[in-house]
């Protein structure tokens, strides 16, 4: 049985990871299916994810900013309808603490932070004032790319250990920290496979590991044909289960019943 703790909550399931989905309430995210507002929060919620990730401010290349304000307005509406029917565990993609401290107050768990809190210097007070737990994510930068690195494993996981540690010695316990190897994030496709086929050596096996490979490009790239977002949901599952198979706890998807499907499989013939 798998168990984690997200804020004081703790959930369990007999798959062996769980589900996260993504709602983006925003008009400019990658793939178009995930974005929505109240009702595509409770498609995701009745096709029996046990997480939530919730978006105002898309991160795909070439994003653009969205004022804090405006985050909030298209955010807290969502929250409060679904904290009136469901406890569902949410996440809040975010890097700004004023959404964030919104959020929180509206009932939100999980900060989901990109920047590992490096972009808002008054996050920290914020999850520090809160029950909340962290994800950190590792990134090179929203629209930075890089020469290629084949030590890009060990520089993850340095800098995810370094901002765990970073947290834990200002009083945030490690047992609220999942880590993040930021998949796509500013990476080439070289690096996203080697992160993903050794992601058993990131977190010292201390923190929870999340993937977010969703339709990825670099997903799309393994295909060996010609492909858009649309094109990539049997080559997710399998990215995923494989990822579950090495070390992920939680799977970041837009594809909630086709990988919860794919989990129940797993857990039968694994």
């Amino acid at each position: 049985m798998l168990s984690l703790k997200f804020g004081n909550k703790k959930i369990t399931s007999d798959r062996p990871a769980f589900v996260m989905g993504i709602l983006n309430v925003t008009e400019d995210s990658f793939w178009e299916k995930s974005r929505g507002g109240i009702e595509r929060a409770f498609e995701i919620i009745n096709s029996g994810a046990e997480i939530i990730d919730i978006g105002a401010e898309s991160t795909r290349p070439g994003y653009k900013a969205v004022d804090p304000k405006e985050q909030i307005s298209r955010l807290i509406p969502v929250i409060k309808a679904i904290r009136e029917k469901s406890d569902i565990v949410i996440s809040i993609d975010t890097r700004d603490s004023q959404v964030f401290k919104e959020c929180l107050a509206a009932g939100a768990d999980v900060l989901n932070d990109v920047s590992s809190l490096e972009s808002d210097k008054n996050m920290l007070p914020v999850l520090k004032a809160s029950s909340a737990s962290v994800i950190l994510m590792h990134g090179f930068g929203l629209d930075e790319n890089h020469p290629s690195d084949k030590n890009i494993v060990k520089k993850v996981n340095d800098y995810l250990l370094s901002r765990a540690r970073f947290l834990e010695e200002n009083g945030i316990d490690s047992e609220k920290i999942i880590f993040d190897p930021g998949i796509g994030f500013g990476k080439t496709f070289e690096e996203n496979i080697a992160l993903i086929k050794n992601s058993k050596l990131l977190a010292e096996g201390k923190y929870p590991l999340l993937m977010a490979l969703s339709r990825k490009r670099c997903i799309g790239g393994l295909m060996q044909r010609e492909n858009t977002a649309a094109d990539r949901l049997s080559s997710t599952l399998t990215a995923n289960i494989l990822s579950v198979q090495i070390s992920s706890k939680i799977v970041r998807v837009h594809d909630v019943q086709e990988t919860i499907d794919a989990l129940n499989v797993m857990k039968y013939l694994e």
